[in-house]
């Protein structure tokens, strides 16, 4: 059966002082939890290449808002990246995605474990006489915490311990001087007939079309303000726009559209027209997909005429694009015979959309780095997309520092059959945990959380390296011509360019003109890269040699560091306790309401639980062989809103529950000892699991327990 208990508070313990090397976002000022006294406190424990941390951040704004005399949101930035600890990224980072709240700069993680963070995102809450009293890890929880939130102001209210603001006079935020320029925080662009480039400003919530210069504004679609709006140029609104796709020119009247945009922070796709910067929605409904929910797909209910009928989503069925809910569509590509394919971020997949019909076209909506036929693969926040000149389609998998590529289009029947026959591949990269700058074998080569990618006129692959500042090149093996040698057979890396503030796309030149992919280039012409500066704020030009020949660079490999965990050799049992919120109950109406999947980095540290079941509670074989290894742990729990009773004891008929889903990625760093004498401080306090009596089950290092908070 499932883990499941009832909802409560946590014990009230005294929350730890907050340290770390600075703060944002306070004027300067350092923040102490005497400073928060009197007020309802939320820690949001986040890094800023996390896609679920970027969904808690605007699942927090309207509670934010709405509730700023009482409640004081503080970020706790605990970095996964090596680049994620750099001060100027993250101030960049708090500035590009608009966070309204101070934020404490955690880089050594001495608060995250202070407060046994375990994942990210995690939110902490502390009442107004300073002790914790919630813990909530994953997203999907704005709803329990928002009445949370009002529970605690209304104790404390009657307590006469709440200390409202007074028009702000105590307020600890200070907001920073925003940045001006034609350009914030650009994502992508592309080239559009003509010339001109359009580029997705995200941080101006717009597009921009610039002269091939690359800095000369024409014109702007989009109103700047963050939203989600049809209409033309000056009445449209984007949220944060990322990914730009042009549409071949035979479908563009069909369409009545020009350009496909994923929209990110909308979870929508638009399509604008360029003759008037019409801007429409043509997939998605603003709504965030969430994994394992009831109400991700809106269909006609034939007993309702004109109404459509919330339920969820089925992979192996096309729908309605207007009638399913997306999670932050990042990049947008046109494959022949198929449709246009989205990297779908928020949920580790990559989706398939025509005119008329949208679906899952690879990915399980597990992370990770699994390669395979498309419906078993795993990917983690692809970002980037583009066509290779074979025919196979090229995939920057941000969060596993990965190349990656989806073969097998030509024997796939389209989207009547999305996925059958596509295989998904890895051309480097080791990891959820490994990154690096290095060149060479491309088995050996490391990447850093690269955003975008772009062929090159010879068939290689030029790579965005968003964390390393770098434009890289990856060469296949059949186009090496490197020889006989160790890792010949994997191809090729080299860098092209460093230096660069976070690029995040490519687009590519050839004299001087954009390059149309499956065209030649004349032997010696000239190639340049159109490069996005994100952090920058610009378009950089990037001469290549006539060759394409990089550098060959070894900046070294990295590993996030985060607590390590000991574990006993042999039967370890995984337990993810579940708690509804108040006035929520678990919810069964389409099945099993919890899910569980388990995995091993290296797959051998498990000899027995990996996989996906119901049960919330798993009996796992740790190998005695493998000294040490990362758990990855994928809990969901689906819960409604209890509805009212009328008189006659059943329920209410005119009250129809809203759904919630509660969601959490963990990777847990193990060290296998052979024996319970040989445990660390920390394994011999590791956490174990409660029965419904309130005992503790099973020997220190036998037992891992990992709380999902409703």
């Amino acid at each position: 059966m499932s883990s499941t208990t009832p909802h409560a508070r946590l014990p009230r313990v005294r929350a730890s002082e907050l340290v770390g090397r600075g703060w944002l976002n306070t004027g300067g000022r350092d923040v102490t939890l005497a400073d928060l006294r009197g007020r309802v406190v939320v820690l949001d424990f986040w890094t800023f290449c996390c896609v679920n941390c970027l969904h808690v951040l605007d699942e927090l704004r309207e509670l934010e808002e709405a509730r700023r005399d009482d409640l004081v949101i503080i970020g706790v930035h605990s970095p996964k990246f090596e680049h994620e600890a750099d001060p100027v990224a993250l101030a960049a980072a708090v500035e590009r995605y608009e966070v309204r709240h101070p934020v404490l700069d955690d880089p050594e993680l001495v608060t995250w474990s202070a407060y046994t963070a375990r994942a990210w995102p995690t939110l902490v809450v502390i009442d107004p006489e300073g002790y914790v009293v919630a813990q909530m890890a994953g997203e999907g929880h704005a709803s329990a915490l928002a009445a949370l939130v009002d529970e605690l102001v209304e104790e404390h209210r009657a307590k006469g311990t709440l200390r409202s603001l007074t028009a702000g006079s105590d307020d600890v935020y200070v907001p920073p001087a925003p940045t001006s320029g034609t350009l914030r925080f650009p994502a992508k662009a592309i080239a559009l007939p003509g010339g001109n480039l359009l580029v997705a400003d995200a941080g101006h919530h717009s597009l921009a079309e610039l002269l091939p210069d690359g800095e000369t504004l024409v014109r702007r679609i989009g109103s700047g303000e963050r939203g989600l709006v049809d209409g033309g140029p000056d009445v449209a609104r984007f949220s944060e726009p990322n990914g730009l796709c042009l549409v071949p020119t035979e479908l563009r009247a069909h369409l009545d559209y020009d350009v496909l945009v994923a929209d990110t922070v909308n979870h929508a796709l638009r399509g604008v027209r360029l003759a008037d910067g019409h801007v429409a929605t043509v997939a998605g409904n603003g709504q965030q997909y969430m994994v394992g929910g009831v109400e991700n797909v809106a269909t006609t209910a034939p007993e309702l005429p004109g109404e459509r009928r919330l339920g969820p989503f089925d992979p192996e069925l096309t729908y309605d694009p207007l009638g399913v809910r997306l999670s932050s569509p990042w990049d947008v590509a046109w494959v022949p015979g198929l449709g246009f394919v989205v990297a779908m971020a928020g949920n580790h997949t990559l989706w398939a959309v025509d005119d008329w019909k949208l679906g899952l076209l690879a990915g399980t909506m597990n992370e990770g780095l699994e390669d395979g036929p498309a419906a078993g693969a795993w990917f983690a926040q692809p970002s980037g997309l583009a066509l290779g000149l074979d025919g196979r389609l090229w995939v920057a998998d941000s969060e596993t520092s990965a190349l990656r590529w989806v073969d097998g289009f030509g024997e796939s029947p389209g989207l009547s059959a999305l996925g059958d026959g596509l295989e998904v591949h890895t051309a480097l990269g080791q990891g959820l945990f490994d990154f690096g700058h290095r060149d060479g074998a491309a088995d050996q080569a490391l990447l850093q959380h690269p955003l975008g990618v772009a062929v090159l006129p010879d068939g290689s692959v030029a790579v965005a390296d968003t964390y390393n500042g770098a434009i890289r090149r990856y060469v296949p093996p059949a186009a090496s011509g490197t020889g006989a040698g160790p890792g010949t057979d994997a191809g090729q890396v080299t860098t092209l360019a460093t230096g660069l503030a976070e690029p995040s796309d490519v687009v590519v030149l050839v004299d001087g003109e954009p390059w149309v992919p499956g065209t030649p280039a004349a032997a010696g012409a000239r190639i340049d890269l159109l490069v996005v500066e994100s952090a920058a704020h610009r378009i950089t030009r990037v001469a290549l040699p006539a060759t394409l020949a990089g550098e060959l660079l070894d900046g070294g490999a990295h590993r996030t560091q985060r607590p390590v965990t000991d574990v006993v050799a042999g039967e370890l049992r995984l337990d993810v306790p579940f708690s509804p919120a108040p006035g929520q109950k678990l919810d069964d109406r389409y099945g099993p309401s919890t899910r569980l999947t388990v995995s091993a980095t290296p797959p051998e540290l498990l000899l027995d639980g990996a996989g996906t079941g119901t049960d919330l509670v798993r009996a796992l074989v740790v190998n005695p062989e493998v000294a040490e290894g990362v758990l990855h742990v994928t809990a969901q729990a689906a819960s409604c809103d209890v509805v009212p009773l009328l008189a006659d004891g059943t329920p209410d008929p005119d009250v129809f529950p809203a759904c919630h889903l509660a969601q959490q990625d963990w990777g847990v760093p193990v060290r296998v000892v052979q024996a319970p004498d040989e445990l660390s401080e920390v394994g011999r306090s590791m956490p174990r699991a409660t029965s419904d009596d309130g005992s503790t089950e099973g020997p220190s290092g036998h037992v891992l327990t990992l709380p999902l908070r409703g």
